[in-house]
């Protein structure tokens, strides 16, 4: 049989993450480059690990992800859903564990759209009376 390999895909705000778990090591590619160069923040790295950390299966893949459009955070956002998802299909019992630290939920919220007559989502133009 072949190696196995597990996908998941994530979004976030504009950012799109196909994310493939494959049987390795623990090492982590986006876009094949380094996860360390790829996410320049400890913060964003941590938020990746979650899901591997909490079903303790960090050293038992190697993560290779496309990210797609937003930012960073958003990118990052996208993989940890695209991991989460992945985990799932290779072992349906993590699902419990996952589903209650929120990590299978879709994060829906984005940027507001600008509306006519005014500044911005919500902001008025200055009020002269005048």
């Amino acid at each position: 049989m072949a190696a196995a390999e597990y996908y998941g895909t994530g979004r976030r705000k504009t950012a799109t993450a196909r994310v493939f778990l494959r049987p390795g090591s623990g090492a982590i590619k986006v876009n094949h480059r380094t996860f360390e160069s790829f996410f320049p923040t400890e913060a964003l790295r941590t938020q990746i690990r979650i899901p591997l950390v909490l079903t303790e299966t960090a050293d038992k893949f190697d993560v290779l992800a496309t990210v797609d459009g937003g930012g960073v955070s958003g990118q990052a956002g996208a993989v940890r859903l695209g991991i989460a998802r992945a985990l799932v299909e290779y072992n349906g019992e993590l699902r419990k564990a996952l589903k209650n630290e929120g990590l299978l939920t879709r994060d829906a919220r984005a940027k507001e759209r600008k509306k006519y007559g005014m500044a911005g989502a919500r902001k008025r133009f200055q009020f002269s009376k005048r």
